[in-house]
């Protein structure tokens, strides 16, 4: 099996995947970066638990040319629902985001003032509530982790053949 880490690789495409294990649903991202890095990977991809480390991830993020961010959002649609956005500024990101103290809206405002930002393409997953002290994540959540992965995977494939934009 061939996996990917941070520095392993001169990749052009990260995927990092945030939030905290031990608040249930609002871990999902951490969950599926776990689950990618038991999969057969292009070398050109790196995946990233990034946990809550917030601003700490400004180098990850800039070190990519394309980043695929997988996070859970409180946006009021049903649990397990899967939207990609590919947000501009930081503003359009969603508002609710998640409870990360140092929030991405934060990182990419800076990525942005620093003129860094790579291409990002955000895939939030509709969570209910952030459940405290929890680990594991709900079978509406769950559920949604094979479309998450297919979606993840397709753009990929969409940026490894030069049509990113689409």
């Amino acid at each position: 099996m061939d996996n990917h880490r941070i520095g392993e690789t001169n990749a052009d495409i990260l995927v990092l995947g945030i939030g905290n294990l031990l608040m249930g649903d609002e871990g999902v991202g951490v969950h599926f970066a776990d689950s990618l890095l038991k999969e057969f990977l292009p070398p050109d991809v790196e995946v990233l638990d990034g946990g809550t480390a917030g601003i700490q991830l400004m180098e990850a993020i800039e070190s990519h040319r394309h980043v695929l961010i997988v996070d859970a959002t409180l946006d009021g649609l049903p649990a397990g629902t899967i939207r990609e956005i590919k947000p501009r500024f930081s503003s359009d990101y969603p508002s609710a985001m998640s409870t990360h103290d140092i929030g991405l809206k934060d990182l990419i405002s800076g990525l942005t003032l620093l003129g860094r930002q790579p291409e990002i393409f955000l895939f939030v997953v509709s969570i209910d509530k952030v459940q405290p002290l929890e680990i594991g994540l709900s079978p509406e959540v769950n559920a949604a982790l094979g479309g998450l992965k297919a979606k993840v995977f397709h753009r990929i494939e969409k940026i490894r053949s030069g049509n990113s934009g689409e």
